[in-house]
């Protein structure tokens, strides 16, 4: 291999600037140029999602309390999110990307990566900082003119998303070969995707405490005596700019969590809450075509007491009310005095591999049920279609945005 990887440029990282604070500014012109924050819930005491520039600039940041941010932004402007809205800008930004290359993955609802690789002739004969410019401008012509990005442009995914955040708001940047050691001159550790302290920690503690240390790092060391496994090897290329990231990983587990709005639910109030993150649980994880075996529910006290329940069935299920059944029945265990309550169902399988029983009609009429529900909701928006038990909890329990994911957008 040699020292760096000296390859044209062709993976482009886009990254919307402050999405969904700059998505409401859009939408809302009376908000351009104002400090706003994206909330999940209007409470003092519920944390910052996203903070647009105005607010940033201010010293706001996100995870931050509301309340504490009106400490330092007296004048800030708090919104409750609103995910159709952004899923919306998703699909737009995802179809521009589009027209550059079929190799296109959306790491989340808010940025993407172009694989320019095996792209037409014409389209990598082009400069990619040329594309650049040109998707930012199609960003403010196809969805507003408030609309900003950064760009990244390098050998791999890694130094494309560390191009992408060097100039924020609306910057453009390659990395490759040449500006390669200059660029990681002017970073800490930390701003490397992929250390936090725990691994700032594990480099410290060898005698590496930046970004150029690191890269001059030994393979053999990187493996063996930092990470000790394969991740050393990993790191050492995705330094130089040799790929190691392109790959899908396949979902684990679905889950849902909530903090209750109040704390003087009564116990089938807290079940209705329950019975809610059951429907949403099933159906993200029929879009994903997955069924499950394992389901894990668990509950956080207000004296920060954690408890748990968790059960394997015999056989795979997906269906809404099978999800809500065994989590009630784990969920007589709990504990009072919550404050959060959660689920999750895991050791998936594709659907197609659902065991079937003695109750076979059943159990393909009730996937023939939820199949129609799903589409209903599909197509006339979430929860057209649920529960009765669960009628009055959808002003309480909303659709968090999905960072980190896009399987369900």
């Amino acid at each position: 291999m040699s020292k760096y990887n000296t390859e044209r440029s062709l993976i482009m990282h886009i990254d919307l600037n402050s999405c969904f604070a700059t998505v409401e500014q859009q939408a809302r012109p009376m908000l351009r140029g104002k400090p706003v924050a994206i909330v999940n819930r209007r409470t003092e005491h519920t944390a910052i999602v996203t903070a647009s520039y105005e607010a940033k600039s201010r010293g706001v940041t996100v995870g931050m309390k509301l309340r504490d941010a009106r400490v330092l932004v007296p004048d800030i402007i708090a919104l409750e999110s609103d995910p159709a809205k952004y899923r919306h800008v998703y699909h737009q930004l995802l179809s521009i990307m589009q027209d550059y290359s079929a190799h296109v993955t959306m790491k989340s609802i808010d940025e993407g990566i172009i694989d320019f690789h095996d792209s037409t002739a014409a389209m990598v004969g082009r400069d990619l900082q040329d594309i650049g410019q040109e998707i930012k401008q199609r960003l403010k012509d196809e969805i507003g003119v408030w609309m900003r990005c950064n760009v990244g442009i390098s050998t791999n995914r890694f130094l494309a998303k560390t191009a992408a955040s060097l100039h924020k708001p609306d910057g453009l940047d390659e990395i490759n070969a040449h500006n390669l050691r200059d660029v990681y001159k002017t970073l800490k550790l930390t701003d490397l995707t992929g250390i936090a302290r725990h691994n700032e920690a594990r480099l410290n503690a060898v005698g590496i405490y930046t970004p150029l240390q690191f890269l001059d790092a030994e393979e053999e060391a990187l493996q063996k005596v930092v990470f000790k496994s394969i991740v050393g090897s990993h790191w050492y290329q995705r330094l130089r700019g040799f790929e190691v990231d392109d790959r899908e990983s396949d979902v684990k587990r679905v889950g849902r969590q909530y903090v209750l709005e109040r704390f003087d639910l009564s116990f089938g109030q807290i079940l209705q809450r329950l019975h809610h993150l059951s429907e949403s649980v099933g159906s993200r994880m029929r879009m994903q075509d997955k069924a499950a075996r394992g389901i894990y529910v668990y509950a956080k006290t207000r004296d920060r007491q954690y408890w748990h329940a968790s059960f394997m069935a015999p056989s795979a299920f997906y269906t809404n009310q099978t999800i809500y059944t065994l989590a009630r029945q784990l969920f007589v265990q709990a504990p009072t005095n919550l404050r959060e309550i959660g689920l999750h169902c895991y050791e998936l399988q594709p659907m197609g591999e659902s065991q079937l029983s003695l109750f076979e009609d059943t159990i393909v009429r009730e996937h023939h049920i939820a199949g129609a529900i799903d589409d209903i909701n599909k197509r006339y928006g979430e929860r057209t279609l649920h529960s009765a038990d669960t009628l009055g909890t959808g002003i309480y329990v909303h659709t968090k945005i999905p960072f980190g994911s896009t399987r369900y957008l």
